[in-house]
């Protein structure tokens, strides 16, 4: 069993890449550390997204996310950061990450950001009765 963080993210086969649909994460257990007082920051991310050849791997997205634990970064930063790693390891028709920081100072900070591959559209809402 692996016990360590690690930066790798890796990506297995979309089983069904001729469709467009939305895989959505709640990854609860984000920490870092604040870079400008070393304190640590907690923050739950959601992550939807729709796959194009390739979808994250789990497990590898855990150690992933696990690796920041010790490192100093600003909100908005660290989730443009995973944004662009996981856009980078998947090419992801569409991404969007959405970083919910725990209250710091009085403040609570949710960060989105979005990643859409050129040309892509969503397709029409359907609003069921």
């Amino acid at each position: 069993m692996t016990t360590k963080p690690s930066t790798d993210l890796e990506s297995f086969p979309n089983p069904a890449r001729e469709t467009d649909y939305t895989i959505r994460m709640t990854l609860p257990e984000f920490t870092c550390l604040c870079p400008k007082t070393g304190q640590p920051d907690f923050a739950t991310f959601e992550l939807e997204y729709v796959p194009d050849d390739r979808c994250v791997e789990l497990k590898s997205l855990k150690l992933y996310l696990w690796s920041f634990r010790d490192r100093g970064a600003f909100h908005e930063a660290v989730t443009n950061q995973i944004a662009d790693d996981l856009a980078a390891a998947c090419a992801p028709r569409f991404l969007r990450l959405t970083g919910k920081f725990n209250v710091r100072g009085g403040i609570y900070t949710t960060v989105v950001v979005e990643r859409r591959r050129a040309g892509w559209q969503a397709a029409p809402a359907v609003d069921l009765p």
